[in-house]
């Protein structure tokens, strides 16, 4: 064959055309619902002949030369090569076993003994039964830590995640988070205890951690504590801002009523009394005015309670408002004289309620706020 030379004019990039680009992935709901199936099932990349293979393989312990002591006198055959490649942990336990025999032997007990077999299976072929994974979670999340089977730990985890976790045991799978290592999951058991903090108190779990570690169960409190006084301070600040936004909007109602008029108030009627304007406070505001007007008890200090609120809105106003001679709020310019013989007490107070008032919306439609949101804050 001859050679051909890369620079020679055959082969120049203007002769010779690059193929089409290929397609791109077509997203399938199908394949994405089946493989997300197949993850549930198994929870391993290898393909099905490959898992059988294993599972095979430990089922049956042909040329096992583990065995694997549990409790009630329970007995695991296993491959040295197999688990001691899994786990650090349990190679470092074969390799501290000197005898010389057929079969080293290792001891993993304080969890049940089909515990013991679901973890081993695991080291095997990443895979387990959804019962067997119910049963046994909070043992297999344990021997995950103990041994260091990272991928275990993260399958324990997502499972009380989605699934698991729940009011009565949430005590007991904190503190296991706690113990293993495992922050994601300690953070969602801490958020259920706080969100759910009047049954999990009633809890088996809740009483037993009172027993065993009383120190956690005070942190607890302390943070439900802290929990609760934060709530308090989220909906008293959330109800300031719901006063102060009503105020915004019955100022934005005064010079609505007083500047073009509205229904039967102002310089122009609507002939439709029912038809809404846009302003959410103008139909309290109008009854205010309507009450004031034929009120008797006005003029006399603490007369009226409902006469009273609506001078406090007037002053209100007053101090919101940049230019009296052009406003045709009622009283608004009475009230900026008014200030001025005001101490500096009841002037500060008023300062503050102008400058939340204001920080409430950012006042974009009527001319009389404009200057008042820089001169005040």
């Amino acid at each position: 064959m001859e050679n051909i030379d890369v620079c020679s004019p055959e082969c120049s990039p203007a002769k010779v055309s690059s193929p089409p680009p290929p397609p791109p992935p077509v997203k399938s709901t199908k394949l994405k619902k089946s493989t997300d199936m197949f993850l549930q099932k198994c929870n391993s990349i290898a393909s099905k002949a490959t898992r059988d293979s294993w599972d095979r393989m430990f089922d049956e312990a042909h040329g096992a030369d583990v065995v694997i002591h549990t409790d009630d006198n329970g007995l695991i055959y296993a491959h040295s090569n197999v688990i001691g490649m899994a786990s650090d942990v349990i190679r470092g336990m074969m390799k501290q076993d000197k005898r010389k025999h057929h079969r080293k032997s290792i001891s993993i007990l304080g969890v049940p003994h089909d515990a013991v077999r679901v973890f081993i299976r695991f080291l095997y072929s990443s895979c387990y039964e959804k019962q067997d994974m119910e049963d046994f979670a909070i043992h297999l999340l344990v021997l995950s830590h103990v041994y260091v089977v990272p991928h275990l730990k993260r399958v324990c985890e997502s499972h009380f995640e989605n699934t698991l976790l729940n009011k009565e045991n949430v005590i007991d799978v904190f503190q296991l988070a706690l113990l293993c290592d495992a922050p994601r999951l300690a953070l969602l058991c801490h958020r259920m205890i706080l969100n759910s903090f009047e049954e999990v108190s009633t809890s088996e779990g809740w009483e037993a951690m009172k027993q065993s570690h009383p120190s956690l169960q005070k942190e607890l409190l302390r943070s439900v504590s802290y929990e609760l006084n934060n709530l308090k301070q989220r909906s008293k600040k959330q109800k300031e801002i719901e006063t102060y936004t009503q105020l915004y909007d019955a100022m934005e109602a005064f010079v609505h009523i007083c500047r073009d008029g509205c229904r039967e108030i102002g310089p122009t009627k609507i002939e439709n009394p029912h038809a809404s304007c846009g302003f959410r406070a103008c139909d309290g505001l109008e009854k205010l005015l309507k009450h004031m007007a034929g009120c008797k008890l006005r003029s006399i200090p603490g007369g009226c309670s409902r006469c009273k609120r609506m001078w406090q809105l007037l002053e209100l106003h007053s101090r919101i408002c940049v230019d009296s001679e052009q406003c045709r709020v009622p009283l608004c310019g009475d009230f900026k004289e008014r200030m001025k013989k005001q101490g500096r007490k009841d002037e500060k107070r008023w300062k503050l309620l102008v400058k939340n008032v204001l920080s409430t919306k950012r006042i974009g439609g009527s001319p009389y706020f404009l200057q008042a949101i820089d001169v005040t804050l």
